[in-house]
């Protein structure tokens, strides 16, 4: 199954931003455990592409890894390389989109005018990731005159509004803080925590299809 279609089936992309690098395997085990098959490890955190290499070898076929916080091609081609499958940004930059198209890994950037968003999908985006997420009736104002684009809204959702997120017209959900607390010091406990939270998410987006 291409990662598109991984993106689209399990719909929660669990954001990686800041961990410990040692501690992320662990963090991921975690996910995968509560359901979670799709991980984004942001570019600003620490040995980003060590992280992504290992991961995308710990878990093989069994999890989708892509790269965030992705700024310019440079950075995308090291991503790629380094086994990322799915690129997003935070931003919308037409180089990154076609530099993602070109090496075949999804473009997600990030857009949030309609103007923005219709942009981004001309110009080759896969999934136009809604940054930051707003509300639910946004994205359903969105959806209104550009249904034809899949839209993943990012920065903003919990447990409590992803349902009517989905509702809404949401593909997918880029879910940060709301998930993985990396600040937190990772513990047995937390783990178990996380795994707990991870399975809540599932549910609450998959129970609503």
């Amino acid at each position: 199954m291409s990662a598109l279609s991984q993106i689209l089936e399990h719909k929660i992309i669990a954001i990686i931003r800041g961990a410990n690098p040692s501690d992320v395997i662990h963090i991921a085990e975690a996910l995968y455990a509560g359901g979670i098959r799709l991980l984004e490890v942001t570019m600003n955190s620490a040995e980003p592409l060590h992280v992504i290499r290992q991961v995308a070898a710990h878990f093989g076929d069994k999890m989708t890894i892509g790269a965030g916080t992705v700024l310019d091609p440079e950075i995308l081609k090291e991503a790629v390389d380094a086994g990322a499958q799915f690129i997003l940004s935070p931003v919308m930059d037409i180089e990154v989109i076609r530099a993602a198209r070109n090496l075949g890994v999804v473009s997600i950037p990030g857009a949030y005018t309609a103007t923005e968003i219709f942009t981004a999908f001309r110009s080759g985006a896969d999934i136009i990731k809604v940054f930051p997420a707003g509300s639910p009736a946004y994205l359903k104002d969105l959806r209104g005159p550009l249904p034809q684009i899949p839209l993943m809204p990012t920065g903003g959702v919990t447990l409590e509004n992803i349902a009517d997120f989905h509702k809404a017209g949401a593909v997918g959900f880029g879910i940060g803080s709301a998930l993985v607390e990396t600040k937190k010091k990772i513990t047995e406990q937390y783990l178990t925590e996380l795994k707990t939270k991870a399975a809540a998410f599932v549910a609450a987006v998959h129970h609503t299809i």
